[in-house]
């Protein structure tokens, strides 16, 4: 459904995009993820015919969008991060309006526009003006304008920004409804969100696409490492110190401390028999292991780990 080749995207001297290519298929929800200026923003913007580029091309359902751009908006709705609504129009209005301005074609506008009321959950304010709402509801309305038409494909920047908790897994259970009929591409800044709703995670660090893949593929592309968390009795500087002592083991942090009892968190490389050997170290210091588990790989730490490294070999 989108096809995203060789894209460049050149500031005078800035390069904001550097050959970044994707595909997204029909029905997928892509979750868009990079630090801030990391190039998500434009790159979505791009997508949408909102700038242009410097060099590669960008196809949606086949049209490329220098070409064919009237074809290619009619198939993608759009929500940026700040959703461009009128204050002083009522929720119903600025809708009828976005109806009326993407010439949309249904047998009723009225149903058409209460189906998406109703299902962005902006029923009891649909005829309030949109100054008078909270951000939480004028983000629900961007939404809301974003699904006038029907179109194929949404692009959704932070959707759920200024959203308390109760609304963020409303509007992802909705983003995850949208996504069994339409083609998404979510932008968040929280990445238990992506997590939770993505099929698949795109990272861009410095205008660069640095990994792509499920959340769970990206997690073994780590490598051989496993967080653990040790629970032990004792001297906690000694038992940080043979931790950190083992060639196998790395960022050791102290999570807990209650007398005598401390627990440690730390990435470990090692194989059974060196495990077995810091065991004996314990041992030996008298400093019991307690309890000992592995901890799942979270999309933070990916995310964390690979822009590191990018930016370390950035600098070499």
């Amino acid at each position: 459904m989108i096809t995203v080749s060789n894209l460049t995207k050149k500031y005078g001297n800035k390069t904001a995009l550097s050959n970044v290519s994707f595909d997204v298929q029909d029905g997928e929800i892509l979750g868009f993820l990079g630090p801030n200026g990391a190039g998500k923003s434009t790159t979505m913007n791009i997508i949408t015919g909102y700038i242009s580029y410097t060099e590669g091309s960008v196809k949606i359902d086949g049209f490329d969008i220098l070409e064919n751009p009237v074809e290619v908006k009619k198939r993608i709705g759009y929500l940026p991060e700040i959703p461009p609504l009128y204050l002083d129009m009522t929720v119903s209005e600025y809708l009828k309006f976005v109806y009326e301005l993407k010439k949309v074609e249904t047998d009723s506008s009225e149903k058409h526009m209460q189906d998406i009321i109703n299902l962005v959950g902006i029923n009891d304010v649909k005829n309030r003006k949109i100054g008078n709402l909270s951000k939480g509801y004028r983000q629900r309305v961007g939404l809301a304008g974003a699904l006038t038409g029907d179109p194929e494909v949404l692009i959704l920047d932070e959707p759920t920004v200024g959203l308390d908790p109760k609304q963020i897994i409303e509007i992802r259970n909705v983003i995850k409804e949208l996504g069994k009929k339409k083609t998404i591409i979510l932008s968040s800044h929280i990445l238990s969100e992506i997590s939770a709703v993505c099929d698949r995670v795109i990272i861009i660090n410095n205008g660069k696409l640095i990994a792509e893949d499920t959340p769970l593929n990206l997690a073994h592309k780590l490598g051989d490492s496993h967080r653990m968390v040790f629970k032990v009795s004792g001297s906690a500087d000694m038992a940080e110190n043979i931790l950190k002592s083992f060639g196998g083991v790395s960022e050791v942090i102290r999570i807990s401390s209650d007398g005598d009892i401390h627990e440690f968190e730390f990435d470990t490389t090692m194989d059974s028999s060196e495990r077995k050997q810091l065991f004996f170290k314990f041992a030996e210091n008298e400093i019991p292991i307690l309890e000992q588990r592995e901890t799942e790989v979270s999309l933070e730490d990916i995310f964390l780990k690979l822009t590191k490294e990018e930016r370390n070999e950035s600098n070499i």
